[in-house]
């Protein structure tokens, strides 16, 4: 059951559904807007602070070597949280596009989707080939051997460590201050600037570089289209702007292709 629409909706949601049908190549990037939908809690408040911590001691490298039985606590909150929700019809919906594209005539995806959030709950809704800029809450990362294991959103000890070098495990996600993945960001790169149809979707596109990436598509001959509950920095580029939630507006467009 989705909201009534007006004609210019109408009239915005076909000339998606257009580009859509008519793009050999797909690429999407996703906010936090995308999962806020399934129950995921931003942690983002007023003030700049998350769950009533500052920034700068949860989020940072400099908060983690300061108390990291702090910054555990935190994530820890953050991956029992995530037990707790599932993927929403706007995740099964771009699922649903990248098995229409199917692979292209030498077995790649002509489907990309980057995105900001570090829930996983594009995989889990089964979607394929996805970019994660900024980490995954389900994974570790060893701060002496970089050993990378996926742990699920198992409960954790207060301060795990590694199972090979015993030195101290982190969360896999990017913090204020560090760079992105380089191999990630640069696989982000290649399928934006090659896609014909990009979606920007529950993302506020205020936080660089990522942002950097729409406007890439608009300059590389993109159609960019704007899924969000609101307009943004980006509204003004974008070629067509869909404002509504993306869990009632993806499953119609997607519904309405080929």
């Amino acid at each position: 059951m989705h909201h009534p629409v007006d004609a210019d909706d109408e009239k915005a949601l076909a000339q998606v559904v257009f580009y859509l049908n008519q793009a050999n190549r797909v690429a999407v990037l996703t906010g936090a807007g995308v999962s806020a939908e399934s129950g995921v809690a931003t942690f983002r408040g007023l003030g700049g602070l998350w769950e009533g911590h500052a920034i700068e001691d949860v989020a940072t490298p400099e908060g983690f070597a300061r108390d990291p039985v702090l910054v555990w606590r935190f994530y820890n909150s953050r991956r029992a949280q995530l037990a707790t929700v599932r993927p929403n019809p706007g995740h099964y919906a771009l699922a649903r596009l990248e098995e229409r594209l199917g692979k292209d005539e030498v077995g790649r995806s002509p489907f990309t989707l980057v995105t900001q959030n570090v829930d996983g709950l594009h995989r889990a809704a089964g979607s394929h080939n996805v970019l994660e800029l900024h980490g995954n809450l389900r994974r570790v990362r060893c701060t002496g051997c970089r050993a990378l294991k996926d742990v699920g959103l198992e409960a954790l000890a207060e301060l795990p460590q590694c199972e090979k070098c015993s030195a101290l495990l982190r969360p896999d996600v990017v913090w204020f201050g560090e760079m992105l993945p380089s191999s990630v960001w640069a696989a982000a790169e290649i399928g934006v600037k090659e896609c014909d149809c990009f979606l920007v979707v529950g993302t506020s596109a205020v936080v660089y570089p990522a942002a950097g990436l729409i406007l890439l598509a608009k300059t590389s001959g993109a159609k960019v289209i704007e899924v969000n509950v609101a307009r943004t920095d980006a509204t003004a580029i974008v070629d067509v702007g869909l404002y509504g939630p993306a869990g009632q507006l993806l499953p119609r467009l997607v519904a309405s292709g080929s």
